[in-house]
């Protein structure tokens, strides 16, 4: 599967794609629309080299789209949030203000207006799979989620200066401690093998609860994710020439 999917045709309202980046093959088949062109993996270095040759084919804008792990504790599965700036590896960076109120506007409008959050996003350059190393963080700098790639895209707008946004899903809570068995499967370019899953719950079938209830907050996310996607393609705030 490649890790760079290419826009549908132009349709003149925009010279340059959108670029969607995300972490899994998963969030980048929600992502695919008309005016983007979405990059994926896993592997933060395989993620970079995918999104170099996207944004030196020509972009508009980055954003960051997919799941996120909860860090502050009133946030549920299926939460949404729409970044005011990622604080990272590469310090803090500002999202396009602008933009984000418009993807924001975009998501109040209908049902997802309950779920969705404005605030920061932290990143990490490692899976934070404990509800206490998910406090720490919080606590360190007050972010409401945390993910692998917002760093990545958002150093990357700022290098090229295009506009960075960010809109990403709760999966997992910040009081849920994931099992191992959760981060098994995942292959470098961001799909899922289910043997090494299965491996896992052999060696530990404890864990099987845990795993069941994580596909349950996975199902809320995604639905989240979905019909984020089709919130933001209808008010067309993918498109930045109307910005």
């Amino acid at each position: 599967m490649p890790l760079s999917t290419p826009p549908s045709a132009d349709d003149g309202r925009s010279p340059s794609p959108v670029i969607v980046v995300t972490g899994m093959a998963f969030e980048a088949r929600i992502a695919r629309g008309e005016g983007v062109e979405v990059v994926y993996a896993a592997r933060a270095d395989l993620l970079e080299r995918a999104l170099s040759a996207a944004v030196a084919r020509g972009c508009s804008g980055i954003i960051s789209f997919g799941t996120a792990g909860g860090l502050a504790p009133d946030l549920q599965p299926g939460s949404l949030i729409v970044a005011d700036a990622v604080d990272g590896p590469f310090g803090r960076l500002q999202t396009d203000r602008p933009w984000s109120d418009r993807l924001a506007a975009a998501l109040a409008a209908g049902p997802l207006s309950a779920r969705l959050r404005r605030g920061l996003m932290a990143a990490v350059t490692a899976p934070l799979v404990t509800a206490g190393d998910k406090d720490v963080l919080h606590r360190s700098n007050g972010a409401l989620a945390v993910d692998m790639e917002s760093h990545i895209a958002g150093a990357k707008a700022a290098a090229h200066g295009v506009p960075f946004a960010v809109c990403r899903a709760i999966v997992d809570p910040a009081w849920r401690t994931l099992p191992s068995a959760a981060t098994a499967g995942l292959r470098d370019d961001g799909s899922t093998a289910l043997g090494p899953i299965l491996r896992e719950l052999i060696r530990q079938p404890s864990q099987l609860g845990a795993l069941l209830q994580l596909a349950v907050d996975a199902r809320a996310a995604r639905l989240s994710l979905v019909q984020a996607r089709r919130a933001m393609g209808e008010a067309g705030a993918l498109r930045m020439a109307t910005i």
